[in-house]
């Protein structure tokens, strides 16, 4: 079951946006709870995966790499086992099912260290998914407050 998130809740995951080892007393002198309830709370919203405390990347830090946002149109509607697919492809950092012209956004990050390029991914991943009637790639140039969390 999922914690409420209530406006504690949430101000304890505003602290831990901004800073992720943000210290339990810290946050609790700003929000004026003790820290054993920011401890407890904190255990419960990432036990039950409400939040998560990760590192993210900026990935135009990140040389040799290139974000790209592909927009994938399905020959099914069994949404769920296709994004499950996509997320096992090399490369794949995320996959969303959406409203729209698309069934799914796929963002991938190519990397030249890994070896894979826009190709590489198009012909050795892309490729392994049956039911894709057409893809439309967006290549990022640039981002702006756009993380990633780094899991390659």
């Amino acid at each position: 079951m999922k914690t409420k998130m209530d406006a504690t809740n949430r101000a304890i995951v505003k602290q831990l946006s901004g800073d992720g080892r943000k210290p339990f007393s810290a946050i609790s002198n700003e929000l004026g709870i003790t820290e054993n309830t920011v401890r407890t709370r904190v255990a419960k919203l990432t036990e039950d995966g409400t939040m998560q405390i990760t590192s993210l990347v900026n990935p135009e830090m990140l040389p040799g790499s290139q974000l790209v946002i592909m927009g994938v149109k399905l020959n099914t509607m069994d949404l769920e086992s296709k994004a499950k697919e996509f997320l096992k492809l090399r490369g794949v950092m995320n996959v969303v099912v959406v409203t729209g012209r698309f069934d799914l956004i796929v963002q991938v990050l190519l990397s030249e260290e890994k070896g894979l390029s826009l190709l590489d991914f198009f012909k050795e991943e892309l490729d392994l998914v049956q039911g894709v009637s057409e893809v439309e790639t967006f290549v990022v140039y640039q981002s702006y407050n756009y993380w990633l969390n780094y899991n390659l």
